[in-house]
């Protein structure tokens, strides 16, 4: 259970954020990978209310999404919520901010795909949240070599950790580090899977 008004959980949380429009095989290849890797006790699934970079058309309802997330969940280790729309949050960086604040003992992590480390610079305050919360890239099929080779890998060069020694540092003040996390391209897409479904995309 996660409380949208927060507790004093000591624990190394892993934050997968998206639309979940809907939830694949993908995302929970994601999640299992992420709590091995990175030794976490838990991967949130944050199924957003409304990303600001992508359009509405095609989007389905939240509760259709949230429901599609809950599907690949285990209740457990992996865990779908809806808190972003309980906090009332549409931008990353402003939901780190009030997780960290309401959940201060817990360790956060973000967790995102290639595709988005390469977007990350139109990401709204990306510098402050690549400076207060580490990050987690897991590689992506046809993104990996353009996302390390993109303006935030370039930026961030110096803050890059192995990912056994990423959360190392946590809570003690400095800038958080970033790594890539060894794992198998999954080819799964909610595009696709749209698509497939004769869904406007």
């Amino acid at each position: 259970m996660i409380g949208a008004w927060g507790d004093r959980r000591r624990a190394r949380i892993g934050l997968l954020g998206g639309s979940f429009n809907p939830a694949h095989a993908g995302h929970r290849h994601v999640a299992e990978r992420a709590l091995r890797a990175l030794r976490l006790d838990q991967v949130w699934l944050l199924v957003s209310p409304g990303n600001p970079l992508k359009p509405r058309r095609g989007m389905a309802p939240f509760a259709e999404r949230l429901a599609s997330a809950r599907g690949i969940a285990d209740g457990r280790r992996i865990l779908a919520t809806d808190i972003e729309a309980r906090l009332d949050s549409r931008y990353t960086v402003a939901t780190l901010a009030l997780l960290h604040r309401r959940f201060p003992r817990a360790c956060f992590v973000l967790l995102i795909g290639a595709d988005n480390l390469t977007q990350l610079p139109r990401w709204k305050g990306w510098r402050v949240l690549a400076r207060q919360t580490p990050l987690a890239v897991l590689p992506r099929p046809g993104e990996t070599r353009r996302a390390l080779s993109g303006q935030a890998a370039q930026a961030l060069a110096r803050h890059r950790r192995r990912p056994g020694a990423l959360l190392r540092a946590c809570g003690t003040g400095g800038h958080a580090g970033w790594s890539l996390v060894p794992a198998r391209e999954h080819p799964a897409s909610a595009t696709a899977i749209r698509r497939a479904a004769g869904i406007v995309v």
